[in-house]
């Protein structure tokens, strides 16, 4: 999800099922302010919906800016015939963290039993 596409999202009379953990946070006052501003001009949102929607917006950003930082080994070629080389920077790890995460959060073990 992209930024751009929340204020159409929250426009909308859909309200898509939020299932996951519970996190509590303190913002800052100007924060706090911009957040309350957006459920009042948004009322059918609630405050947690606007900053799940946001959060999700910006991890899904931060994912795409993570820097390619490419290794010695080849690990696939392109439609061209082109070397792939394996990614040391970043984004393998997160992806691996998060994929990990996403099961322990669910309450399933890696190799898919409960």
């Amino acid at each position: 999800m992209k930024i751009s596409d929340l204020i159409p999202r929250w426009g909308s009379h859909l309200h898509p099922p939020v299932a996951g953990k519970h996190y509590h946070m303190q913002l800052p006052l100007r924060d706090a302010a911009r957040i309350e501003a957006l459920q009042i001009m948004y009322p059918d949102r609630s405050e947690e919906e606007i900053l799940s929607d946001l959060l999700h917006a910006a991890l899904d950003e931060l994912e795409v800016a993570m820097p390619y930082v490419p290794g010695k080994r080849i690990i696939a070629e392109d439609d061209q015939g082109d070397p792939i080389y394996e990614d040391l920077g970043p984004t393998p790890r997160f992806y691996s963290l998060s994929h990990e995460l996403m099961r322990k959060l669910a309450g399933k073990k890696p190799d898919g039993g409960k």
